[in-house]
């Protein structure tokens, strides 16, 4: 069993895909999942972006949390989508779909801000949610020109880096062979600046090891403060999760030394987003961040962000056509929470939840989701998964739709009704599932 469910993580696709049907013809899948919380998460990233997880492991990983329900979510990319559908109903699992993206915010009154993006001012990270299967070919097509924006900066900001690792003594990196090479860029997915990191992290690796000239290289050239936890991973020889946690630090201190600022033709307006991702009968979300003080995963310094101007953001978003936030309840405080929830209820936003998964050190549980104060983030998810597979039959049955049979409902009594139309998908075959309002 144990090498079956290794291919679920095997770099061919074609692989992993005759894994997942192999463990659901012998009705093996309920085995795997762990002790059943109430938890889901709709925010993971796969290789397709840059994660140590494919999609098939990304579902396999989070029915061994015990979750109900896991969301694919990468950046620029939705090519790992099928697979997650497939690894859904092979596992039994419940899943949605979607993408993050980053846009302008020219002409709107978040201009010329610092927004949830903390390398960049007027520019902001916004999810589309619940994507319909029919939609991938779509999404795709239209993030193709993104990604070929973004790679040209990509190899731009290499040549940048190359020139600071050359007066560092350390070999320079080549695009190609030690970057894009590690992405899945040649089946649609997107080389992110963490890809760029990933291979700065094994260039130095190979120089210094992981010792004490690692730190000292750290501190002495690179110029960073390291606390002494991270000084503990970065020095333990035994430590699984090295690379990524080396990877956190170079991008919470050095990516400045080489990011190149993304043009408006690689983030296209906000608006211009939002009525594609509508559309496509998908969920346009804003991805609030909030005022940081610790990251969680060690890679965002302490930082203020919208919740000076939260108020103003949220109506904003409103008269943008954005249809919910999303959130991740571990990164901020109760009082910002609680402070978003009141927001989003007053202009009539679904709130959405995840944890941004890229990094193997990181938990798929998330526990918070247990307090009562976040009990409707999974009655959110369950709508989210009932909107989903409900528009990809028919679109009017998308949760937005104008022509929706519960367009007059109040958005919070419509949530309700889609989730328990969720909580009674098979996850074996969520493509059965009816617009049933009994």
């Amino acid at each position: 069993m144990d090498t079956l469910l290794a291919q679920l993580n095997a770099p061919l696709r074609a692989n992993r895909l005759a894994a997942l049907h192999q463990i659901a013809a012998g009705g093996q899948a309920k085995t795997l999942h762990g002790p059943a919380t109430v938890e889901v998460n709709n925010h993971v990233h796969t290789i397709y972006s840059f994660s140590p997880y494919a999609p098939a492991m990304a579902a396999l990983q989070a029915a061994k949390a015990g979750l109900q329900a896991v969301g694919i979510m990468d950046h620029d990319s939705v090519s790992g989508c099928a697979e997650m559908l497939v690894a859904g109903k092979s596992l039994e699992i419940a899943t949605t779909c979607g993408f993050e993206v980053r846009v302008n915010a020219t002409g709107t009154a978040l201009e010329g801000r610092k927004i949830n993006n903390p390398d960049s001012v007027n520019i902001l990270y916004m999810a589309v949610h619940g994507l319909p299967a029919t939609q991938f070919e779509r999404a795709k097509t239209f993030l193709a020109g993104i990604s070929r924006k973004r790679n040209q900066r990509n190899r731009a900001q290499v040549e940048r880096l190359n020139a600071r690792l050359t007066a560092l003594g350390l070999h320079p990196l080549d695009f190609d062979r030690e970057i894009a090479a590690i992405s899945c860029a040649s089946e649609g997915g997107s080389i992110t600046e963490r890809h760029i990191l990933c291979a700065l992290a094994k260039r130095i690796a190979e120089s210094k090891g992981r010792g004490q000239p690692l730190i000292a290289f750290l501190r002495d050239q690179l110029g960073m403060q390291l606390p002494a936890k991270l000084q503990e991973y970065l020095t333990d020889e035994t430590n699984p999760h090295f690379l990524y946690d080396l990877l956190g630090v170079l991008k919470s201190s050095f990516l400045p030394e080489f990011f190149i600022q993304p043009s408006e033709q690689e983030c296209p307006p906000v608006g211009e987003v939002v009525k594609l991702a509508l559309s496509m009968q998908a969920i346009p979300a804003y991805a609030y961040l909030g005022d940081v003080t610790e990251s969680p995963t060690g890679d965002k310094k302490a930082e203020k962000f919208e919740d000076e101007y939260l108020d103003l953001l949220i109506g904003e978003l409103g008269r943008l056509g954005f249809r919910a936030v999303t959130y991740m309840p571990p990164r901020n405080t109760l009082a910002q929470l609680a402070r978003v929830q009141r927001l989003c209820q007053q202009h009539n936003l679904m709130e959405i939840s995840g944890v941004d998964i890229n990094s193997s050190r990181q938990a798929f549980s998330c526990p918070i989701l247990l307090k009562p104060e976040f009990a409707h983030l999974v009655e959110a998810t369950w709508a989210l998964i009932a909107h989903e597979k409900l528009a990809t039959l028919k679109p009017e049955h998308g949760l937005f739709h104008p022509h929706n049979p519960l367009a007059a409902q109040p958005l919070p009594e419509r949530l309700r009704t889609y989730a328990r139309i969720g909580r009674r998908i098979d996850n074996r075959a969520p493509e059965r599932v009816s617009l049933d309002l009994a």
